[in-house]
C-alpha cells in the first residue's frame, strides 16, 4: 500500500509557503510509508525532533482497482469514496531540506505523520462530483482551513493519470490529494476536527 502525496495543489496554499517557487505545470507528488499512518482518531505525539509541526488537511482518494498508464477520462473508474487525511509536516526540517536540496522523507514521512478517517464516503452519497466537494477543518474548534476542489490546480482524475505514468496504483493506495490555504502549526492540547459537508471524519487530539 502507497501514501502518494500531492504537493502544491491549491494556487493560494502555493502562495503562502512564500518560498519563491512558480505553480507545478504538473502534478508534483512524493510518498509517505505505510508506516505513517495514523489511524482509527489515534492521538497524534509531535515528534521531539521538530519545533514545527504543521497540519495539512487533505481530501483522501482510495484507489480501488489495479491502475497504469490510465487515460484521465477512465481515471474515474478507479475510485468510489473519499475519506479527510491530515498531513503532518515538519515544517523546520522542510525548511532545510529544500535549502539544502535534500528530500523531504524526515520532514514527511515520519511516523503517524498521515492521519487518516476512520470512515470514508461513497461519492454517491455526496453528490457523486468528485470536482464539487468542499471539506472543512478546525482547530480547537476554530475553522482553519476550508477546501473546495474544484480549485485544485490539478482534477483527481488528472492526478491519477499523470501518478499512473510513473508507478502502478494498486487496490488500497491513498492520494493525499493537496492542501488548501490555512496550514498552522500544532502543539500538545490542541483537537483537530474534520469534516465533508456535515459528516465529521476526523476528530483526534494532540498530545
Amino acid at each position: 500500500m502507497k501514501i502518494i502525496c500531492i504537493g502544491r495543489n491549491y494556487a493560494d496554499h502555493a502562495v503562502e509557503l512564500n518560498d519563491g517557487a512558480e505553480l507545478p505545470k504538473e502534478p508534483l507528488f512524493f510518498l509517505k510509508p505505510d508506516t505513517a499512518l495514523l489511524r482509527n482518531n489515534d492521538p497524534f505525539y509531535v515528534p521531539s525532533f521538530s519545533r514545527e509541526v504543521h497540519y495539512e488537511c487533505e481530501l483522501v482518494v482510495k484507489i480501488n482497482r489495479l491502475a497504469k498508464c490510465i487515460d484521465e477520462k477512465f481515471a474515474s473508474r478507479c475510485y468510489d469514496e473519499v475519506g479527510l487525511g491530515i498531513d503532518f509536516t515538519a515544517r523546520d526540517l522542510q525548511r532545510e531540506a529544500i535549502a539544502k536540496g535534500l528530500p523531504w522523507e524526515m520532514c514527511k514521512g515520519f511516523d503517524h505523520s498521515a492521519a487518516l478517517s476512520p470512515e470514508f464516503v461513497p461519492l454517491a452519497e455526496l453528490g457523486g462530483d468528485i470536482n464539487n466537494l468542499e471539506f472543512e477543518m478546525e482547530l480547537n474548534g476554530e475553522v482553519r482551513q476550508r477546501g473546495f476542489t474544484k480549485d485544485m490546480l490539478f482534477s483527481v482524475d488528472k492526478i491519477i493519470s499523470h501518478v499512473s505514468k510513473y508507478m502502478t496504483l494498486k487496490i488500497g493506495d491513498l492520494i493525499y490529494t493537496g492542501t488548501p490555504v490555512g496550514v498552522g502549526p500544532v502543539q500538545a492540547g490542541d483537537n483537530i476536527k474534520a469534516r465533508i459537508g456535515d459528516r465529521t471524519l476526523l476528530d483526534f487530539d494532540v498530545r
